[in-house]
């Protein structure tokens, strides 16, 4: 058992697709420039702060000064008020000689993992506190060279300002890039908009083309690229339009060839109708002309079944005054055929079509009505308004059809039944004529019976 393909997943616009790769790497880069700036701008911040604490233990090693067997550590308190003032960023301090054992300060500065040499500054993080501090630790040596001491200086900075300075200069950087960044990308958009204009204006050419409008594209201005589509789209529709002449030439020669003989033959026909008496030569003649009468109306069909696939000529016309005049040509017939036919609805209802394949159209659905309609029947032509389209119809108050039917009428060479002359070509006509004008062929029961069959015409249709 085969399976049928499954139908190609839409994918996206070309227009899209430009944009994505072209602002995506943009914002991937924007992405990566602001994590960089901010871990350049976090190393900037820690180099100056390692520096000011550089500076602040050597400052206050050299407020500590040997006295005898002691240390005099010349450091006002009020000094030392103004380092710990700020809670959020303080700046604390803890003197130990020999390195660890505590003499002044703060004694929760802890000490480092691996000190530096005597008189080398070196840093470390740390908690303190509950707050990440950047320290500054320093080692010196005091009093005599034999035992000689140790003096360790701690000094410790809040990395609150570090955080606040590196959001400073990232704000800085990023903010002018983020600016460039968006201009560069309604730059890119309007360049992609621009460049894909000739392609824009060679689909509205497209779409308002027909069949009857196979001249060739002009685009003046455009790519090289779009040149050469629109030379091999002119070259298409050079063809196309070969095609159609040859088409429209063969239509017209069968319209000649098989019309006139069937038209000869059926003349004949009648002509030996009336010159003979025999009863058995007359029921002969008759089904000789009932064939050619069928064969002269087939042909009629499929002629205007092709016609009406091949071109349009599209012109204002009203369709209801055009469905009046129709409805008044098939009166003789209907009366004829023992049934009322008339018109109801719009006064006026102007198109833009076909006036040769619609006034086609309501003579196969007429034709239709008056042979499946007993006598005594009510047919309407009508027509009116639908949102913003117009409808014509033809309603009988018939037997009808029944759904699977209604559903199977507008096909080719379909019929109710075989005993009627028809070919099973006019509701396929009907349908091709009403989409030649952008709309379709509608059909539904009407109550408590009967059948409405019909077109839904666009008001504005393009030619």
């Amino acid at each position: 058992m085969t399976q049928a393909p499954s139908e190609p997943a839409p994918s996206l616009s070309l227009r899209r697709q430009l944009l994505i790769w072209l602002l995506l790497p943009q914002l991937v880069l924007w992405a990566v420039g602001g994590l960089m700036a901010y871990r350049i701008a976090l190393s900037a911040a820690e180099s100056s702060i390692d520096q000011a604490l550089t500076q602040s233990v050597r400052a206050l090693a050299r407020q500590v000064k040997p006295i005898g067997s002691g240390l005099l550590v010349d450091f006002p308190k009020a000094a030392q008020d103004v380092l710990e003032q700020d809670p959020n960023d303080r700046l604390v301090y803890m003197v130990s000689s020999p390195p660890g054992q505590f003499l002044l300060g703060n004694k929760r500065l802890p000490p480092p993992e691996r000190p530096a040499a005597v008189g080398e500054a070196s840093h470390h993080d740390a908690v303190v506190d509950g707050q990440t501090m950047r320290i500054g630790v320093i080692d010196v040596a005091y009093g005599e060279p034999d035992p000689q001491r140790l003096l360790r200086v701690q000094v410790g900075k809040s990395l609150a300002a570090q955080q606040r300075i590196a959001r400073q200069l990232v704000v800085d950087t990023l903010l002018p890039l983020l600016l460039l960044g968006g201009v560069l990308s309604a730059l890119v958009y309007a360049g992609v908009r621009r460049g894909l204009s000739p392609l824009k204006k060679l689909t509205d050419q497209l779409e308002h083309r027909t069949v009857n409008a196979l001249t060739p594209i002009e685009l003046t201005q455009s790519p090289s690229e779009v040149h050469a589509l629109v030379g091999a789209i002119n070259e298409l529709l050079a063809e196309v339009r070969r095609s159609v002449n040859q088409e429209k030439r063969f239509l017209n020669d069968a319209a000649h060839q098989l019309r006139t003989p069937l038209a000869g033959l059926i003349s004949q026909a009648q002509i030996a109708q009336l010159e003979t008496s025999d009863p058995a030569l007359q029921e002969r003649l008759a089904k000789v002309l009932t064939g050619a009468e069928r064969s002269a109306h087939l042909v009629h069909q499929l002629l205007t079944l092709a016609r009406s696939e091949s071109h349009s000529q599209m012109a204002p016309l009203d369709l209801a005054a055009l469905a009046r005049e129709v409805a008044r040509e098939w009166t003789p017939k209907a009366l004829a055929a023992g049934v009322d036919l008339g018109y109801e609805g719009e006064h006026s209802a102007p198109l833009q079509g076909d006036a040769l394949q619609l006034r086609e159209a309501m003579h196969n659905l007429i034709d239709n009505a008056l042979r499946y309609t007993p006598r005594g029947s009510e047919v309407t032509l009508r027509v009116c308004a639908d949102n913003a389209d117009w409808t014509l119809s033809v309603e009988d108050n018939g037997p009808g059809l029944s759904e699977a039917e209604r559903a199977q009428m507008f096909q080719r060479f379909w019929r109710v039944s075989t005993h009627t002359d028809g070919c099973g070509l006019g509701l396929a006509i009907v349908r091709e004529i009403a989409r030649r004008h952008g709309g379709d062929a509608v059909a539904d029961a009407r109550q408590p019976q009967g059948l409405r069959v019909g077109l839904r015409l666009r008001r504005t249709v393009r030619g």
